[in-house]
């Protein structure tokens, strides 16, 4: 188990390429605490939108357009 004790982007960014099996930069994501629950975040990359809990799992609250081409 990974734990989260604070929102220090390199950790939050590792947590999520591992989730999402593809390699997130520390710069491509926007962190913010979850008022909704102590310890936990929330993170954005780009429109996708997701929710880090204090024990590092992580789960996505938003998905991004279809691309349409």
């Amino acid at each position: 188990m990974d734990i989260v004790y604070a929102a220090e982007k390199r950790s939050i960014a590792d947590l999520l390429s591992h989730r999402l099996r593809q390699k997130i930069e520390p710069q491509e994501i926007d962190v913010q605490d979850n008022p909704d629950q102590t310890g936990s975040f929330f993170v954005r990359r780009g429109f996708d939108q997701f929710v880090m809990s204090p024990n590092g799992e992580v789960e996505q609250i938003g998905v991004r357009p279809v691309d349409r081409r």
